[in-house]
């Protein structure tokens, strides 16, 4: 039993385009807070068939790593059955967190990490697209850049949240 005024508030995640449409939608319970991390615990309602990740089943826990103040995120995939972790990052505007929304922009690139950590980056050629498109400011592409190495040196040195933890 939880102590009146212990539960884990619910807000909504959103994730927009550079011109400010939604792009996806879904709700999340705030795990924790330290400084700028934010961990949110997400359930999937329904099997979702994900043309990168592959079949999420319903029931499997998204872990969601958010940094106010980095481009990008972490969702750690765990299957109901309990097997190995699955990690999706995605590269994005640091989000702002307020009135019960945790808000980004989604720069297209993304990086899938195998359970032994084998990863592959994703998408770099839709960024390029959506670059020109939307007329992503120039300090997009640096910061995109900047995120894709510092993800790639987190998961070779299995720092958080690639860690046991």
């Amino acid at each position: 039993m939880k102590e009146a005024g212990t539960e884990t508030p619910e807000i909504v995640v959103r994730s927009c385009k550079h011109d400010g449409r939604v792009h996806r939608v879904w709700p999340a319970r705030v795990a924790r807070r330290e400084g700028s991390l934010i961990v949110l615990d997400a359930f999937f309602a329904e099997e979702v068939r994900h043309a990168l990740i592959g079949t999420i089943e319903a029931g499997t826990l998204s872990t969601e790593f958010f940094w106010t103040d980095r481009w990008y995120s972490v969702f750690r995939f765990q299957a109901p059955s309990g097997g190995p972790f699955k990690f999706y990052c995605n590269i994005n505007t640091p989000p702002t967190f307020e009135s019960g929304a945790l808000t980004f922009v989604d720069l297209d690139v993304d990086v899938l990490v195998q359970p032994d950590f084998s990863y592959e980056v994703l998408d770099e050629d839709e960024f390029e697209r959506h670059a020109k498109l939307y007329q992503y400011p120039e300090a997009y592409r640096s910061n995109v850049l900047r995120a894709l190495a510092e993800i790639r040196h987190l998961i070779e040195y299995r720092q958080f949240p690639f860690d046991a933890d």
